[in-house]
């Protein structure tokens, strides 16, 4: 096994990390608990960021290796289902980008409306990414790994 296969692992362990730093940071400021809610919106920033480094190098040393891409041997509904989650998938993720940077930027500043007034989408839409992310890696690799 090369360093690069250990790659999707990694990179679907930082999306679920960042899932529970996400879905932690919402419980602490449902209970005004502001300063915590910060520490893990940060945790789940970083690990977000972790994930994109990973993800691209995972992809660019492929590349270098000249490794085909990953192929979904699923079949029939099975292949529509991951279809369906790796599409909603990539574009939100890319959406979300923005969006938490704005919601991130707002919080730290401290500006308390325009921050909930984003948070309100970035919040679900980036739990959203995190778990469907998970699911991609496995049904890639675990559930319906290529031959």
């Amino acid at each position: 096994m090369t360093v690069v296969q250990f790659f999707p692992a990694v990179n679907a362990s930082l999306n679920a990390l960042s899932g529970v730093f996400l879905l932690t940071a919402y419980v602490f400021i449902k209970q005004k608990k502001i300063a915590t809610h910060r520490r893990f919106m940060l945790a789940a920033c970083t690990t977000s960021l972790l994930f994109l480094a990973s993800y691209v190098t995972y992809h660019y040393l492929k590349h270098l290796q000249g490794a085909a891409m990953t192929k979904f041997a699923g079949t029939g509904g099975w292949r529509t289902l991951y279809l369906t989650i790796l599409t909603s998938h990539t574009i939100l993720a890319v959406t979300i980008v923005p969006l938490a940077i704005l919601s991130v930027y707002n919080g730290l500043k401290m500006r308390v409306p325009q921050h909930r007034r984003v948070a309100r989408w970035t919040f679900p839409l980036w739990m959203y990414v995190s778990v469907t992310g998970v699911l991609v890696y496995f049904f890639l690799y675990h559930w319906f790994p290529s031959a």
